[in-house]
């Protein structure tokens, strides 16, 4: 697998559109590190590429499960593999892009790795709130893990929707699997390439991306997806953006309110994003804007 290439880096940073560029130049297909990107009618809050914008490059690992059906770490590991694999067959190159921390970690590290340290703005936020409320919370996302938890056991409760917010997969699931095996790269490493930017102007490409989510019509896919009968608790729809329209929509912030939220709550995610990534290993970091000639020539070793 030495001819795969990981791109990663903070939400709106542009990874996707530096992939599709790079892929036109390689005979590449892209693999979406993405853990909302897999669910079918996600597209605005998710920054799913058109079909347009992918410009006829393969792309995988989107639209692939309903907004109601489970889509673990483990199944993207799984999936990768043997994409990856399929593509190299086809004397093709995997390009996998996306800003997932723990799926990119655990398909380049394994899963042995302690699960993810504590964050104060995410419990200060669940503490205010009743253990009742939190445990409803927890049963929806994480139900092995309520299961063994008494309901007035806040500080665990609290633990497990802290390590399902950063992380995008139930507590119980990554416990399970932290004794299992190190990276399918092993003794084939990929080259990893690191997309960012200054704070202040990745907050302002933030901030310009949910004002363009909101514009392509957030809300009304929201409305739209809610409207088909799905649950406004399922785990998917704790995504960035959904969570955000959903409250909007239940009366709880103006349309103004949400939006304000939404920024600040991505800048946030950003900067914990950045935070994963630091972990990585042998990453070529860049910096906006970069030069696409001189990224083909680091990937092919001139």
């Amino acid at each position: 697998m030495s001819n795969t290439l990981v791109i990663l880096g903070p939400t709106a940073i542009g990874k996707t559109s530096l992939a599709i560029e790079l892929a036109k130049n390689l005979k590449a297909e892209i693999i979406s590190a993405d853990s909302m990107q897999v669910y079918r009618g996600m597209d605005i809050g998710t920054g799913k590429p058109t079909l347009e914008e992918r410009q006829g490059i393969p792309h995988h690992l989107i639209d692939i499960r309903n907004p109601d059906e489970a889509w673990t770490v483990s199944d993207f590991v799984e999936q990768t593999t043997q994409l990856t694999n399929e593509i190299e067959n086809r004397a093709g190159t995997p390009i996998i892009v996306g800003g997932t921390g723990l799926y990119l970690w655990t398909l380049l590290e394994g899963f042995s790795f302690p699960i993810v340290a504590a964050d104060k703005e995410l419990r200060q936020k669940f503490e205010k709130l009743p253990a009742a409320t939190l445990y409803a919370q927890l049963s929806t996302i994480d139900p092995e893990a309520a299961a063994k938890l008494h309901p007035n056991d806040k500080k665990r409760i609290v633990r497990a929707l802290e390590v399902y917010e950063l992380t995008g997969s139930p507590i119980s699931q990554l416990q399970k699997k932290r004794e299992e095996p190190r990276s399918l790269f092993a003794g084939s490493e990929p080259k990893l390439l690191g997309i960012n930017a200054p704070r202040e102007k990745l907050y302002q490409r933030i901030e310009q991306r949910v004002d363009q989510m909101i514009e392509h019509g957030l809300i009304n896919e929201v409305k739209g997806l809610l409207a088909k009968g799905y649950s406004k608790n399922l785990p998917a729809f704790q995504a960035l953006g959904y969570k955000e329209a959903i409250s909007q929509l239940d009366g709880t912030w103006t349309k103004e309110e949400m939006v304000k939220e939404l920024k600040k709550r991505t800048r946030n995610f950003a900067r914990r994003q950045m935070t994963w990534f630091k972990r990585f290993k042998d990453v070529k970091w860049l910096e906006l804007p970069v030069d696409t000639q001189a990224i083909l020539d680091y990937i092919n070793g001139i």
